[in-house]
């Protein structure tokens, strides 16, 4: 219940609905709108506290940080339900992914190449499955690029972009499913990522980033032409 009650008081933090500078309503106003105990709605805002999304005055009451004083990188929920919002988010991976391809190209081992072969392969193999593949598509997708995280020798990249995963499983996992269904799962795709794999293999660190970025710039297009997603 805390985490919970944690995440939708930090939904209404960084959806605006609560700004900085205004004070949180009563532990005893909050249990009550949420249906909780007091000792819930204590835990929950001390959390907040830790990440910096809300500070205390003494015998005043809790008030939302300004953005600044923030310790914690959170991606709303909400983020997750509005096309502009997930354009705008993998723009943020494109970035951070082609920096870590760079890297990778330059730091990558033996093992590091045998890993991202068989993610490759196991991506190849589900281009012939039917529609139960898509989930192996996803994850040997993502397992290609998390071992591309971790060959960069970054650990800030490596944790980020783990993150960033997570959110994703936590927000979407159904939707990315189907979007790998209907624009990701292609032999054209497929070429992205092996431009991707070809270049790490060869240590060109420019070429490297350079597929990376071309990858996504044309995932972000293959998102914003869908008919399918909601405009909200």
């Amino acid at each position: 219940m805390t985490d919970d009650i944690s995440q939708k008081l930090s939904r209404m933090i960084l959806d605006g609905k609560l700004v900085a500078g205004e004070q949180l309503p009563t532990e005893q106003s909050l249990a009550e709108s949420f249906g909780v105990a007091r000792t819930v709605v204590r835990e929950a805002i001390s959390r907040l506290k830790h990440d910096g999304l809300v500070d205390s005055r003494q015998g005043v009451g809790a008030f939302v940080a300004e953005p600044s004083a923030r310790s914690a990188f959170r991606i709303s929920p909400a983020c997750f339900e509005k096309r502009q919002k997930l354009l705008e988010i993998l723009q943020l991976r494109t970035g951070i992914t082609s920096e870590a391809a760079g890297l990778a190209a330059v730091h990558r081992t033996d093992a590091d190449l045998q890993f991202m072969d068989t993610a490759y392969d196991n991506m190849e193999r589900a281009l012939s499955g039917g529609d139960a593949a898509a989930e192996k598509h996803v994850l040997a997708e993502r397992s290609f690029y998390q071992r591309i995280a971790e060959a960069s020798g970054n650990q800030y990249i490596l944790e980020f972009l783990s993150m960033l995963d997570t959110r994703i499983d936590m927000e979407l996992r159904s939707v990315a499913m189907k979007n790998a269904r209907v624009t990701e799962w292609s032999a054209e795709v497929l070429a992205e990522h092996k431009a991707v794999l070809e270049a790490i293999r060869a240590q060109d660190e420019t070429a490297a980033s350079q597929a990376v970025r071309y990858h996504y710039s044309l995932a972000a297009q293959r998102l914003a032409d869908r008919a399918d997603l909601a405009d909200t």
